[in-house]
């Protein structure tokens, strides 16, 4: 594959040498390049809009709400840039949040070299890729032969997709913040889920709305 032909990358972090790193990392790829790098979120917005990069690998150092309100604008904007998050301590939080705003990879920056290239190949490719282990074990999904979830179980189960603590769902559906807990122990129980991120992961799964892959 020629080098015009090669995937773009851009990169916005705020580290120099982890940005050397990556483009050492792609300088040995024949379908991915280096294209560039910036420090600002401002600055990766437009050129994502005037370049239309592959794919941007952001630095979570720049903030998580800073930068969930511009997967945000890049979503609104069109672009087909496949935007990727990259950080150390990445929270199952943090992630579910990135996912739901728009990012297509997220991952840690302690990972493996092969795991980002991995990670961009898949995003430039038109999948969504999350690290395996970030949601602990993500390969067990909603099992429609199991025990079926009530009305009142799937509504609580939609609230969390949505990112609602107990006490916001509890406020909604007009019940106690307890009466919740005992819903989702049910729902854990029923689903073989484990915890409310990994709930909400499946969830998003099963709509489609996300797929995951492992190196």
């Amino acid at each position: 594959m020629n080098d015009s032909a090669a995937r773009p990358v851009l990169i916005c972090d705020t580290q120099p040498v982890a940005v050397e790193g990556v483009r050492g990392l792609l300088d040995r790829c024949a379908d991915l390049r280096y294209a560039g790098a910036i420090c600002s979120l401002a600055a990766a917005f437009e050129l994502v809009r005037s370049s239309a990069p592959a794919a941007v690998v952001v630095d979570k150092a720049l903030g998580v709400l800073a930068i969930i309100d511009w997967l945000r604008r890049v979503s609104a904007s069109g672009a087909k840039t496949a935007p990727v998050v990259w950080g150390l301590g990445i929270t199952e939080s943090e992630a579910l949040r990135l996912l739901q705003a728009g990012a297509r990879g997220v991952l840690r920056r302690t990972s493996h070299p092969e795991l980002l290239i991995t990670c961009l190949r898949s995003v430039t490719s038109g999948a969504t890729w999350l690290e395996d282990g970030i949601f602990g074990s993500t390969d067990r999904r909603l099992d429609p032969h199991r025990t079926q979830l009530t009305p009142r179980e799937r509504e609580i189960a939609e609230l969390v997709e949505q990112g609602l603590r107990n006490r916001d769902i509890a406020q909604s559906l007009g019940i106690q913040t307890g009466t919740v807990k005992i819903h989702l122990k049910h729902i854990f129980e029923k689903t073989g889920v484990r915890g409310r991120y990994g709930l909400a992961l499946n969830g998003l799964r099963e709509k489609g709305t996300i797929g995951l892959a492992t190196m």
